[in-house]
Order: structure tokens, then C-alpha cells, then sequence
């Protein structure tokens, strides 16, 4: 028998081995053939990215992007119903109420993977099968491949919350086609399916039980270049036929969506809307009318700066927004309106546009001198 020390060494040795597969992980990282594949494992929390996710992800990703016998990474979910539901908002709250630092290193650690991920120099293919929203958008939007199905649920919700489209969303939203990536962030709207596909967001639609197979045969390419990749997935994506028939969810309202999401200011915005009058116009109006006055706002200027600055400006910037929400009120309010209470009637302070100053939300955008992101 083993004396009880060597014993216990055993079994930290196995824990050890097994936890790159340990079923209870959440993620799991792992090496086959010429891919690297990250799953997201948390399935009851639809996969949810929390810190300790992320700090496990971000060393991984610059590991394979070193490694000349890795040629591309994929990263996909479990559970069948979410690639990744958002960022692990309900800990970040409880952190963010005592000034805890997760409230820092969360955000400031999330968007240093999104900018590895954005400038990754391995082909990324991101499999968003399920809902995909927040944090979700941020581990995929930015790589190369980003694989919908007709299961995809994609939205930005954080208007809602009291919080703004972050994880880069400055950088890819003002560069969707028109202003849809304007009313995307500001209303939260959702998009479905191959609709994901048509307004820019993924690069491939495939029928998600077809993913498994699409996955073996992206393990089996031998030392596969980005062209080799796109060929592959190409292949898939002209096989899709679901949904092919159907017109883009938005395509009726886009004219109205490009005239009416282009003013200057929310306050133009919401005049424009009411002036329109149309059923369209006036549903945006009750859907911006839930948010928060503060998040419309830090939005609106978010998108419109972030249409011209680099990816890695953005997330300057979209961290500064992440640290002016953590010491506000909204954010706060927002999720226990939405997330904790679920009454679903936040109060937002203040509780209209008109009384946002402009000057409250100039400091919002304020470097942080040392606390600033650093890429």
C-alpha cells in the first residue's frame, strides 16, 4: 500500500492531468490534431464568462498562437443552448458595491482577451450556436470565422442594465452596414438565425447539428492555412438551407433605421422618432424609453467615436465607460431590476435624457492615468 503522502501526491498528479477534461471545469481546453479548442463549460449558467474563465483562456490563446504545431483555434459552448449568455454580471455587481477589485480586473482583464482574440495570429473560429450576447459577442465578433446557426440568439443588452455595449462594441457596431449596429446598441434588439449572418455579425450560417462534423473536419486539416479555413466553412455554408428563403429581419425597416439612428444626439434620435409616427418608429420609442437615460447617452458617443479609432482605442475607451458605470447608479439598479429582483421597472437616475448633462457624460470618457487599460 501507499503510505498516506505518497497517496495524496497520486492523487493531486491525476487531479492534476484530468483537469484539462474534468467535466466540472469551466472551460476546458485542449489540443486536437492541428486545433486548439476552448469550450465553454459552465451549460446552467449558459455559459457565462467569469474571471477565472477568462484568466485560464488568455494565457492558452498566446500558448497556441506561439506554438508552429497549432494552425487554428476554436471555441465553442456546452449545454446546446448558449455559445456564451454574457459576463458574469451578477459577481461583478457585488464586487462593484463594496469597491471590490473585481470590478477593476473583471472588465480590464475581459478586454485584454478580447483584443488577443482581435489580434490573434492563428485563424479563430468561433461556433455561436445558442444565444450569444455581451461578453459572448466579445469572445467571438472580433476573430476571423464566426460560425451562426439557426440557433444563434445575438444581441447587445446593456442599455437595459445600465451598462453599454462593451467588449469592443465601439469598434464592430458603427461598422455594420448603415446604422444598424447604432439600433442594435441602443435598443438591444435581437436578431435571430441567419439574420445574424445578414447584418455583418458571423462570416458563416451552418444547421447547428451539423457543427459536430464541421468541427472533425477542421481538426483534420493538415497545417491549413486562413484560406484553407474559409474554403471549409464555405463548403458548409452553401450546403445551409435552412432558413435561405427568408428576407433579413430588418430589411423593411432599414431606411427608416438609417435616417432615423443617425442624429447626433439621443435627443435627436428620440424627436425624429416621434415625429415619424410609424408603428416601427414608435416601438424603438417604448423600447428606448425602458433604458437608461445614462447608457443611451455614453452609447451614442461610445459608437459614434468609436466608428474611427482602432480596436485597441476602444477598449481604452470602453474601459474608462466600464469604471464610470461601476461608480454610478444605473448599473446598479439595472441589474437588480433585471437580474436580481426581476421586476423589470429599473429607476434610473436621472430618469430622462434632457437631464444627462453633457458634462457628466464628458467624464465618463476621462483617462484614468494609471488605472488606464493598458494593451
Amino acid at each position: 500500500r501507499l503510505k498516506p503522502f505518497n497517496r495524496l501526491q497520486v492523487i493531486l498528479q491525476h487531479l492534476k492531468m484530468s483537469k484539462q477534461t474534468d467535466l466540472t471545469a469551466e472551460v476546458l481546453l485542449e489540443k486536437r490534431g492541428g486545433a486548439g479548442i476552448i469550450t465553454l463549460n459552465r451549460p446552467k449558467a449558459l455559459n457565462a464568462l467569469n474571471l477565472s474563465m477568462i484568466r485560464q483562456i488568455y494565457p492558452q490563446i498566446k500558448t497556441w498562437e506561439q506554438d508552429p504545431e497549432t494552425f487554428l483555434i476554436i471555441i465553442k459552448g456546452t449545454g446546446g443552448k448558449a455559445f456564451c449568455a454574457g459576463g458574469d454580471i451578477r459577481a461583478i455587481t457585488d464586487a462593484g458595491k463594496v469597491g471590490g477589485r473585481l470590478a477593476q480586473d473583471f472588465f480590464r482583464e475581459e478586454y485584454i482577451l478580447n483584443n488577443a482574440i482581435g489580434t490573434c495570429k492563428k485563424p479563430y473560429v468561433a461556433l455561436i450556436d445558442g444565444i450569444t450576447m455581451g461578453g459572448g459577442v466579445g469572445l467571438s465578433v472580433h476573430g476571423h470565422f464566426r460560425v451562426a446557426t439557426e440557433k444563434t440568439l445575438f444581441a447587445m443588452p446593456e442599455t437595459g442594465i445600465g451598462l453599454f455595449p462593451d467588449v469592443g462594441g465601439g469598434y464592430f457596431l458603427p461598422r455594420l452596414s448603415g446604422k444598424i449596429g447604432y439600433y442594435l446598441a441602443l435598443t438591444g434588439f435581437r436578431l435571430k438565425g441567419r439574420d445574424v449572418l445578414k447584418a455583418g455579425i458571423a462570416t458563416h450560417f451552418v444547421e447547428s447539428q451539423k457543427l459536430p462534423a464541421l468541427e472533425e473536419d477542421l481538426i483534420a486539416l493538415k497545417s491549413p492555412s486562413t484560406e484553407n479555413i474559409a474554403d471549409l466553412l464555405n463548403s458548409y455554408h452553401v450546403k445551409s438551407k435552412v432558413d435561405q428563403e427568408k428576407e433579413f429581419v430588418l430589411d423593411e425597416h432599414m431606411d427608416k433605421i438609417n435616417s432615423l439612428f443617425s442624429a447626433n444626439s439621443m435627443e435627436e434620435i428620440v424627436k425624429k422618432l416621434k415625429q415619424d409616427g410609424s408603428p416601427f418608429a414608435i416601438k424603438q420609442l417604448e423600447t428606448i424609453n425602458k433604458m437608461s437615460p445614462t447608457s443611451l447617452k455614453m452609447t451614442l458617443r461610445q459608437l459614434r467615436e468609436g466608428a474611427s479609432m482602432s480596436l485597441q482605442d476602444v477598449l481604452r475607451m470602453e474601459y474608462r465607460l466600464s469604471q464610470a458605470c461601476m461608480r454610478g447608479h444605473d448599473f446598479y439598479e439595472g441589474v437588480r431590476a433585471v437580474l436580481i429582483d426581476k421586476d423589470q421597472s429599473p429607476r434610473w437616475k436621472p430618469a430622462a435624457l434632457e437631464e444627462v448633462s453633457d458634462e457628466f457624460v464628458d467624464d465618463c470618457f476621462k483617462p484614468l492615468g494609471t488605472n488606464d487599460l493598458k494593451l
